[in-house]
């Protein structure tokens, strides 16, 4: 009897001792600041991290490049053509004696505008198509979607080139051609994801109160719809990035003297055994900033797919 209990005595001790075990795990797990978490997810995908910080800093001395003294790109000083990288010119100069530095800070200014016009202007125009093609599908789906069809036709770059041959070259000219290449991307992503998420409870709940075809769009569906588009988004970026500077290596992008690095890496392959440095760093800054858009979009879908805690 008294074995029985001393027995129960010391079941109860211990269950006690677990239960406040317990307690004080979940009361440390709950101590946890939400900095601290963030930090070690960071820490985790530390690769995007550099990217986005890089992306950052280059942003912002390009579009504010007098905050940094950045040097007048346009700037001639005959006298100093083709000198090497120097503590004067870290880049080195060009053909004219113009800073390459400074040409390309400015030429990231080109590259990272189109990029972001592009994506702006695409997804603006390729996420309804999408949107209202799966929804509706019948005549529409087949009349919106074949005319997607018709620019996937054809290669990006030789559609790009006849549509600048007709509207002519610079910089706005260029961003448009880019921004119609790029729409099917978004309008066939859309497309997908509304034919799966059109059949769902809460939109057959939505549509059920009586809410209207541009409400259950937009707001609705569209939201559950954004994480593969902004995976979307990136790609498209480092794609508008790539083929902007396409059409200026080939001489249809903006024009001279304002400095692209597709124009800065058609001149240095004209003078690659004369300046090695003139398509060099142009090329080195046109290389890192696609890899960053790329890891960026990468770590999202990698995000979406495994989710944030997992990722």
């Amino acid at each position: 009897m008294a074995s029985s209990t001393q027995l129960s005595s010391a079941t109860g001790s211990t269950t006690g001792s677990a239960t406040a075990s317990g307690s004080m795990g979940q009361d440390a797990a709950a101590a946890v600041s939400p900095a601290a978490v963030w930090g070690q997810r960071a820490r985790k995908n530390w690769p995007a991290l550099l990217a986005v910080l890089f992306l950052l800093a280059v942003a912002v001395i390009a579009f504010v490049p007098s905050l940094f003294g950045v040097a007048d790109p346009l700037a001639t000083t005959p006298r100093d053509a083709f000198l090497p990288p120097s503590r004067a010119y870290p880049f080195g100069t060009d053909d004219l004696g113009r800073d390459l530095l400074s040409r390309t800070i400015y030429g990231a200014r080109v590259s990272l505008g189109t990029a972001l016009a592009v994506v702006i202007a695409a997804a603006a125009v390729g996420v309804p198509i999408g949107l209202i093609a799966g929804y509706r599908e019948g005549l529409a789906d087949s009349l919106l979607m074949r005319s997607i069809d018709v620019v996937l036709a054809f290669p990006a770059i030789l559609l790009a080139m006849g549509l600048i041959a007709v509207i002519g070259t610079g910089w706005v000219n260029g961003a448009l051609a880019v921004t119609i290449v790029s729409i099917p991307a978004f309008a066939r992503l859309a497309r997908a994801s509304v034919m799966q998420e059109k059949v769902r409870e809460y939109v057959v709940a939505a549509r059920t109160i009586g809410a209207g075809t541009p409400r259950i769009l937009f707001r609705t569906i569209l939201p559950n719809c954004l994480g593969p588009l902004l995976v979307q988004a990136a790609f498209v970026a480092t794609w508008a990035i790539l083929l902007e500077a396409s059409l200026s290596f080939l001489g249809l992008g903006v024009s001279p003297p304002t400095p692209s690095w597709g124009q800065m890496l058609s001149a240095g392959k004209t003078n690659l055994y004369r300046a090695w440095w003139y398509g060099f760093f142009p090329g080195l800054a046109l290389t890192l900033v696609v890899l960053s858009l790329n890891t960026i979009g990468e770590t999202t879908q990698r995000v979406i797919r495994k989710g944030w805690r997992s990722a």
